[in-house]
């Protein structure tokens, strides 16, 4: 069997979906991966991808009857008429997410309207798929979808050790220089209520730095440098990252003692590369969209934990 799983985005979104492509390949489906060009990095090197497929949805919207817009969208459709799958799986559940789906010819899977974030889109599926009630993580409401392909659910947790099989000379020099041992602090996120504040971020950090040794490093990602000033400012010893892309963060985690982040896709790789992650969650439900693997390190109302409780719990893990 060709399974085409289309998830398009974003960084922890995709991380969830990779059970998908393990569990698929695993029961020997040759898998086919569409995401977006910003997030492909995530996916590199993933041994349950037999192919990846390149989208920039984003570009398309911004001039969608220009020429390059029109080629590069001909482009993916052949591609995926090429790959010639046998069913399309739409994880995440959008108009643009269930349209590619169908450009590979094959009939799509993908949740009734109930489920999606665009219910109407359900009308370009042609094979709903329910998770089940207990499907309460999206992990295992993705996992769901498998269930069209006859695919048995063998793994859960998402594994994303793939990207430390090869270097990132940034990463890599970087990390040769770190003292040990040492935690990762990612002040950044998607929005602002989903940041837990460099200050109490800094005081978690200069609190572990003093009982534990542990030396701070901060990593960021583009349009956290207002943040990432505020919390280096506040802890002498810290050390600030280069921008990393997925793979040299993955590498900077995998030295680290423990990480530290709010709802955003660095922390979800660091859950998935199987580092102790202390999640600080507050606007969003982390019984639905936290780190899948340890839960112990999930802090469900970062507005109301106290500086100890939040050190208490780091110090656990």
């Amino acid at each position: 069997m060709r399974l085409l799983l289309v998830r398009l985005s974003a960084f922890g979104d995709v991380i969830h979906a990779l059970p998908v492509a393990e569990n698929a390949a695993r029961a020997g489906a040759e898998v086919g991966w569409v995401v977006e060009a910003a997030f492909r990095g995530v996916l590199e090197g993933n041994p349950h991808c037999a192919r990846l497929f390149t989208a920039d949805t984003r570009a398309w919207r911004r001039a969608p009857f220009s020429a390059p817009t029109r080629q590069a969208v001909r482009r993916l459709r052949s591609a995926l008429r090429a790959f010639a799958p046998d069913l399309a799986l739409d994880v995440q559940g959008l108009f643009k997410s269930a349209i590619v789906a169908r450009w590979g010819g094959a009939p799509v899977a993908g949740f009734p309207a109930a489920f999606r974030r665009e219910p109407l889109s359900a009308l370009l599926c042609h094979v709903p798929v329910s998770p089940g009630p207990d499907a309460r993580h999206v992990v295992e409401k993705n996992l769901a979808l498998l269930g069209a392909a006859g695919v048995p659910v063998r793994v859960r947790r998402p594994d994303a050790r793939y990207l430390l099989d090869r270097p990132s000379p940034d990463a890599d020099a970087f990390v040769a220089a770190l003292p040990r041992p040492y935690a990762v602090f990612h002040p950044g996120a998607g929005r602002a209520d989903k940041a837990w504040g460099e200050e109490r971020l800094a005081r978690l950090a200069a609190a572990l730095h003093e009982r534990r040794g542990l030396s701070p490093v901060i990593s960021w990602g583009p349009g956290d440098a207002a943040r990432v000033d505020r919390f280096a400012a506040l802890v002498p010893a810290a050390r600030r990252a280069p921008l990393l892309d997925a793979r040299g963060l993955a590498r900077l985690d995998a030295g680290a003692a423990l990480f530290v982040g709010g709802d955003t896709g660095p922390t979800h790789l660091a859950d998935a590369i199987g580092i102790p992650t202390l999640a600080l969650f507050g606007p969003t439900d982390p019984e639905r969209n936290g780190p899948y693997g340890d839960r112990r390190g999930i802090v469900r109302d970062m507005t109301r934990v106290t500086d100890a409780e939040a050190l208490s719990l780091a110090e656990s893990l």
